[in-house]
């Protein structure tokens, strides 16, 4: 089973500073149709301004990804951890029992883009704690690349749930074929760009939910960065 969303039936807020689509309900945005998919419960598109952000707030019990696509994200944290984000970096905080961060424009002038992502953990009151590591370009193009998993393999980010996220960069006569096993549960989300799926077009912000046996072929984009979810239900 496929279900797809387009961009312009998501959840929208702009609040001068942050231009937001909701993927999934939050905060204001309430859908009852759209509480979330297997575990994954948040893809927030958002777009700040220069010298705008997100003061210091707290989350707990959430695995949080942040993915940039365009500019430069400066986050702080009571861990201590300050880093500044740039397309091709992924951070991945796991909030536990307690964790206040604050997120910020590294720019005055240009704006950041970037996809938040929240993901429900297998367990709450864990240690928090926060990675982050670069994947290049040349580890995306044409083909998948892991970024995160629960064991951790292959370089990707450890979360703390059954969920494998992937990155692919498809433009052109490049293709990636994405193979999804009931039970689990996939989800596509195009970050950018435009591809089609076995022949059907989808445009950045589009989302597809994937249920039971599946073998899809993405195809035909032209400077397309698309994230692939494959997750326990």
């Amino acid at each position: 089973m496929l279900n797809v969303r387009k961009a312009n039936e998501r959840g929208h807020a702009d609040h001068g500073w942050l231009n937001s689509y909701h993927t999934f309900s939050f905060a204001s945005y309430f859908d009852p149709n759209h509480m979330g998919w297997g575990p994954l419960r948040v893809i927030n598109d958002d777009t700040v301004a220069g010298g705008s952000g997100f003061p210091t707030h707290g989350h707990r019990d959430m695995e949080i990804i942040s993915y940039v696509l365009e500019g430069a994200l400066e986050h702080k944290d009571t861990l201590g951890t300050g880093s500044v984000i740039v397309p091709g970096d992924v951070q991945l905080m796991s909030a536990g029992t307690g964790i206040a961060h604050s997120e910020f424009n590294h720019s005055h002038q240009e704006p950041v883009h970037f996809l938040q992502i929240w993901v429900m953990p297998e367990q709450n009151g864990l240690r928090p704690s926060y990675q982050q590591r670069r994947f290049e370009t040349e580890e995306k193009r044409g083909k998948l690349r892991l970024l995160v998993s629960p064991d951790g393999r292959d370089g990707s980010l450890s979360i703390r749930q059954d969920v494998a996220l992937y990155s692919a960069l498809i433009d052109g006569e490049e293709q990636v074929e994405w193979v999804q096993t009931a039970p689990r549960l996939g989800y596509i989300h195009v970050a950018r760009g435009s591809v089609k799926l076995d022949g059907y077009p989808l445009q950045a912000g589009d989302g597809v939910k994937v249920q039971g046996d599946s073998r899809l072929l993405l195809s035909e984009g032209a400077a397309a960065e698309v994230l692939f979810f494959d997750m326990v239900p």
